[in-house]
C-alpha cells in the first residue's frame, strides 16, 4: 500500500502530523508513506524512519515569486515529483485550500481516495472547501488535540482504532558537537514567540534562570529574529553563565533539544519537538489553548498555564523541582 500526507506546514504542526505514521505501519507494516512538507521542514521529517520519500515544496517562497520563470520552473519540477507515483491513500491532514490543491494533483492507483478533515477543530485554520477534493471526509470533535487530529484520519481511513500511545519516532541527529554547546549538562529556554500576547514576563524567565544557575545548569537562550535575539541578550544579563546562542539551522536547533537536560518554552515548534522526544519539558501555556498541543504522551512533559492564564513562577520552579528530582 502507497500513501502520501500532504501536511506542509507549520513546524509545531508537522511535529504533531508524526505519530501517523507510525500507527499506518504498526497497522499495516509494509505501508510506504511518502510526505509532502515545506522545503524548510525536510531535514526534520527525514529523521523519522517511517517515511520513504520526501517531496519538498515551497509555497511560502513562491507566492513572493509566482510569476517568474524560475518559480514556474520549480513548481513544474515540485508537479512531476508528486506525480511520479501512484497512491493508494492521499492524506491531506492541515485542510485548507492550498493543500487540498496540492492532494488532489497526486495521482491515484486504481481504486485510490483522497481522505481529509470533515470539520475545524474549534481555533483551526481549517477552510470547508478543502472538501470538494475529498474523496472520503473524516469527522473529529470540535476539542480535538492536533497530535489526535491527525491520527483519527488515518484510522477513520484505513479501518482500525487508535489504542496505543503517540509514537513521533523521531530519531536523534547524527551526534555532533558544536562550538557553542556546553560540555555539562544545560537547560534550554526557548522565550521567543511572534505573538506578544504568549509571551511569559521576562523578570519570570530571569528568576528560573538564576534558580537553574545556582543549581549548576546553565541556561542557553536561542532566537529567531532580531527582537528575539534582542530578548535573549536583555536576559543573560540578569541570568549568571546564560549564553545567548548564534542563529541555529533546524539540524542544530533540534541538536540543541535533543541532548538538553531540560527544555522550558513557549507554545512554540521547537518546544514541541523537545516534548515529542520526551525530554524533560515544561510547556507554557499563556494565551494559546492547552489542550490543543500539551505534551500528554510522556510523564517527562508538565504543561503549565493556559488561554489568558499565564502560570506563575513558583509553579514553574515546582515543575522544575519535579523534573529534575
Amino acid at each position: 500500500m502507497k500513501i502520501l500526507i500532504v501536511r506542509v506546514s507549520s513546524l509545531g504542526d508537522v511535529v504533531h502530523n508524526m505519530p501517523m505514521a507510525a500507527d499506518i505501519r504498526r497497522h499495516f507494516p509494509g505501508a510506504q508513506i511518502d510526505w509532502v512538507v515545506e522545503e524548510a521542514y525536510t531535514s526534520l521529517v527525514r529523521l523519522n524512519p517511517h517515511i520513504r520519500t520526501i517531496i519538498p515544496i515551497a509555497l511560502r517562497r513562491w507566492r513572493k515569486t509566482l510569476f517568474s520563470a524560475a518559480t514556474r520552473a520549480e513548481i513544474s519540477t515540485f508537479r512531476s515529483a508528486l506525480r511520479a507515483e501512484q497512491y493508494d491513500l492521499v492524506f491531506d491532514t492541515q485542510g485548507l485550500m492550498k493543500t487540498s490543491v496540492v492532494m488532489r494533483m497526486a495521482r491515484l492507483a486504481p481504486g485510490g481516495k483522497r481522505v481529509g478533515l470533515a470539520n475545524a477543530t474549534e481555533g483551526s485554520g481549517y477552510e470547508p472547501i478543502s472538501r470538494i477534493f475529498h474523496d472520503q471526509s473524516i469527522k473529529v470533535g470540535l476539542h480535538t488535540h492536533a497530535v489526535t487530529r491527525a491520527r483519527l484520519v488515518a484510522a477513520g481511513a484505513l479501518g482500525y482504532t487508535l489504542d496505543d500511545e503517540a509514537d513521533f519516532a523521531l530519531q536523534a541527529p547524527p551526534q555532533q558537537r558544536f562550538a557553542w554547546m556546553p560540555e555539562q549538562p544545560y537547560a534550554v529556554f526557548f522565550h521567543g514567540t511572534a505573538r506578544a500576547a504568549k509571551q511569559w514576563p521576562q523578570a519570570e524567565w530571569i528568576r528560573l534562570g538564576q534558580a537553574l544557575s545556582a543549581r549548576g545548569l546553565p541556561v542557553l537562550l536561542p532566537w529567531g529574529s532580531k527582537k528575539e535575539q534582542q530578548a535573549a541578550q536583555a536576559l543573560a544579563a540578569g541570568i549568571p553563565g546564560a549564553q545567548v546562542l548564534p542563529a541555529l539551522p533546524l539540524m542544530e536547533a533540534v541538536s540543541l533539544v535533543q541532548q538538553a537536560r531540560l527544555v522550558v518554552g513557549l507554545d512554540t515548534g521547537l518546544t514541541h519537538i523537545a516534548a515529542a522526544y520526551c525530554k524533560p519539558t515544561i510547556e507554557l501555556y499563556c494565551d494559546s489553548p492547552r489542550w490543543k498541543t500539551e505534551g500528554n504522551w510522556s510523564s517527562n512533559i508538565i504543561n503549565l498555564g493556559d488561554t489568558g492564564a499565564a502560570p506563575g513562577g513558583e509553579e514553574v520552579l515546582g515543575a522544575v523541582e519535579r523534573l529534575l528530582a
